[in-house]
């Protein structure tokens, strides 16, 4: 079975980017805000196998996102690597004490955003 990527950010470029470097190996849903993601998980039953998450988005940042994550039962193991624009020591910090697997900075290195997917997800 294909495993489900979410690509969750809300800069057009970035989806599009994501997408690209993932499609080949994992079938990929991009969304522009964190309710969408939410709405996809609860309203149709799609759950992915790994979450790429923005930390700064209208209406539901990242760190609030994966807070609600986290907090339900049946999509807390779900992997997360948050996307940001500012990644540096503080912010790897207080995602991974919020449950997040790791931390890509932006602009990402196509051939390394798989890499880390693949960390996560066996094929």
């Amino acid at each position: 079975m294909e495993k489900l990527v979410f690509i969750v950010d809300d800069n057009e470029t970035n989806l599009a980017a994501g997408a690209a470097a993932l499609e080949d190996e994992y079938k990929v849903h991009t969304m522009t805000s964190a309710k969408k993601m939410f709405d996809l998980m609860e309203l149709f039953n799609e759950i992915p196998d790994l979450i790429l998450l923005d930390v700064e988005m209208p209406e539901m940042n990242g760190l609030n996102a994966i807070v609600e994550l986290k907090k339900r039962e049946k999509w807390q193991y779900i992997p997360v690597v948050f996307l940001t624009g500012w990644a540096d020591e503080g912010l790897k910090f207080d995602a991974e004490g919020l449950g997040a697997d790791a931390v890509i900075g932006k602009p990402f290195d196509p051939a390394a955003l798989l890499e880390c997917v693949r960390k996560y997800i066996e094929v």
